[in-house]
Parts: C-alpha cells; structure tokens; sequence
C-alpha cells in the first residue's frame, strides 16, 4: 500500500486495466489524474508513473509512444528520496528498465529496429536495479521475449 494519495489512484487505474479488463475505465481515470496533477507540470514521480501507466492502455502506437516517451522525460527528475516518501518499493534505477522496455516495444511496433534495440540495450543495461520478485521478473520476461522478437540474444 502507498502512503501516496495520488500514487494510489494510479494504482486504482492499474488495478482497472490489468486486473479487471476495464482499458476504457483505466484510460478515462488516468486522464482524470493527468489534470488533477497539472500534467507535465506535476510531481515528476506522479507524472513518470501516470504516463507510463496511460501509454498501457492506448490503442494507438504513436500515443503509446508519447506517454512512453512522457515518462522517461520526467524519470530524470525523480529522487530515490521521493520515490521512498511515496511508498514505492523501488529505487529511481528500477524504473528504468520498464521504461525502456515500453519504449523499445513501440519502436519495434512502428519498425524502428534500430531504436527498439538501442531501448532494449538501455533496459538490459538497468536491469541489475530490479530484485527477484515479482516485478523484476515481469520486466526480465519481458526483456527475454522482445529480444527474441527483435531478434537478439537472449
């Protein structure tokens, strides 16, 4: 649990879309959150978080793409001091590999390969943040079956 009011609502929204299957009730109480922050304009951490979670439920790979793209932007302003005030269980370097690996799949989806590998090699290289739970086993999954996509060593 966050001790994050904000966090928690994103949490809410992530609950919606990948426990539920409610993508459409997700996206509408993301852009809520969005505007409740100030967008852009937000704390760095709620706006990394929230984008990276709104580029999940897009249908549209280039909007996939900027929320994506959002996220790694405000990821450079976050502290390991914030991201501990809001309860998350990571440091700033475990959020790295996820945005990569968000990134380097919709690179590959619009046929950037070379871009899509430059994000796998950016997560590959962030990957020793992540713990052996069940996080850091999602993303190295993850990892795993974009590099076989992409056609790279596993």
């Amino acid at each position: 649990m966050t001790a994050d009011p904000t966090m928690a609502r994103i949490g809410q929204g992530v609950e919606l879309h990948h426990h539920q299957g409610e993508r459409e009730a997700a996206r509408e109480l993301f852009a809520q959150i969005w505007d409740d922050i100030g967008g852009e304009q937000g704390d760095p951490l709620h706006v990394c978080v929230l984008a990276h979670s709104m580029a999940d439920v897009q249908d549209d790979v280039d909007q996939e793409l900027m929320w994506d793209l959002r996220a790694l932007a405000a990821v450079g302003l976050v502290t390991d001091e914030r991201v501990a005030q809001a309860g998350v269980p990571l440091s700033v370097a475990g959020l790295y590999p996820s945005l990569h690996l968000n990134l380097s799949e919709c690179y590959r989806k619009l046929g950037d390969l070379d871009r899509a590998r430059e994000h796998l090699q950016h997560a590959r290289d962030g990957i020793g943040a992540l713990g052996d739970d069940d996080y850091g086993r999602l993303i190295k999954g993850g990892l795993e079956r974009l590099a076989e996509q992409l056609g790279e060593p596993v």
